[in-house]
């Protein structure tokens, strides 16, 4: 039979994203003739896969080739490298050329957000393959996707608030749907990570894989409490990160390991086989009335959360983006409480609070405590 040509463009390579076939396994393990997966990369490791503006129209272009490429199984999203799936937006771009610029930022969000609407409209089903942080940005992308399988040294979570934004571009959509409304929002507000096995026991993913080797051998990761037991308090403490002198040993054995993804390609192969297995109309029909859920929340939302998010990069956003692109390692942050400060005093936003805010990270305050885990 002779096809029509369905696509909107003819094929494009763009800087960041490599697009490629892989193939679909029978259950015995051989290779099943006439089909494949299609994996899309976020190909910039150097900056944790964070997305450039170019690379959002990559991932766009990519998800609407593989929904019309007849032979595909699914679509498998991730990430370059062993470090990170996607840390979200490209801290580079905003705080050089965004920052202080809204109707720019505007632009960019429509693109953003045709991204994860990309992803939420795919006709195959679509699997995040996190082979690291799932961040800000990249855990909203990941969310949008229909599955998650990752290594256990990911961790999973936001920076909104710290860094001058709001996890508007999905998470508060996204993540009640999937762990309840005040996990959420401990998540979106604290912006404190989580790792796998947590991410796996709130019902944020799908399925996890141990990626460390130790003398040849897999090990859970050494940072997580990986049993089921509780916690002196009586809290839950699976899947919580270690402290004290657990943590310290925790990291020497992960000094001396190596990482090792096998694993996770092979469940990511694993679940390809699986779905491969099914009816392809009755498995689509079903993947779309899934997601209606989470489209319900997104198509409401995802208009005024642009709005909002580009009139930001005037005051917060301007502020906690070139904190981060500008500050050093032991201090990313602006000067929370003297901005809090300063705005009840009756402050005005401008050039001359930005800079007083931020003099923390450009070391000429005293440095900051880095936020996060212990």
């Amino acid at each position: 039979m002779s096809f029509k040509n369905h696509d909107l463009v003819d094929v494009q390579t763009v800087p960041g994203i490599r697009y490629e076939t892989l193939p679909v396994r029978t259950p015995e393990g051989g290779v099943a003739p006439g089909l494949h997966a299609v994996r899309i990369t976020l190909d910039n490791p150097g900056q944790l896969n964070s997305y450039t503006t170019e690379m959002v129209k990559g991932v766009i272009l990519g998800m609407r080739r593989a929904s019309n490429d007849r032979a595909c199984v699914a679509v498998v999203f991730t990430g370059a490298g062993e470090r990170a799936f996607c840390t979200g937006g490209n801290t580079a771009e905003y705080a050089e050329y965004y920052a202080g610029h809204p109707e720019e930022y505007r632009q960019y969000m429509r693109l953003f957000n045709d991204m994860v609407s990309a992803i939420l409209m795919c006709d195959r089903p679509v699997i995040c393959r996190v082979n690291g942080m799932r961040i800000a940005g990249g855990q909203e992308i990941g969310m949008a996707c229909d599955f998650t399988v990752a290594q256990d040294l990911a961790v999973f979570g936001q920076a909104g608030p710290r860094h001058g934004s709001a996890p508007d571009g999905g998470s508060t959509d996204f993540l009640p749907l999937f762990v309840g409304i005040e996990a959420a929002m401990e998540s979106c507000t604290l912006c404190e990570h989580w790792s796998a096995y947590k991410a796996l026991r709130l019902g944020l993913i799908s399925d996890v894989v141990p990626a460390l080797k130790v003398d040849g051998a897999f090990v859970p990761n050494p940072l997580v409490v990986t049993d089921r037991w509780l916690g002196d308090d009586g809290r839950i403490v699976h899947g919580e990160m270690k402290t004290g002198a657990a943590r310290a040993a925790g990291k020497e054995l992960l000094a001396k390991g190596t990482v090792d993804l096998s694993r996770l390609d092979a469940a990511v192969d694993a679940l390809v086989t699986k779905l491969a297995l099914t009816m392809p109309g009755c498995l689509s029909k079903t993947i779309e009335s899934v997601r209606k859920h989470k489209l319900e929340h997104w198509d409401a939302n995802k208009e005024s959360n642009r709005a909002w998010l580009a009139l930001n990069m005037m005051t917060e956003g301007r502020t906690g983006f070139r904190a981060f692109h500008e500050g050093s390692r032991e201090c990313r942050e602006a000067d929370f409480l003297l901005l809090r400060r300063r705005l009840a005093e009756g402050a005005t936003w401008g050039p001359d609070l930005v800079e007083e805010v931020l003099a923390r990270a450009h070391g000429t305050q005293p440095a900051c405590v880095p936020a996060g885990n212990p």
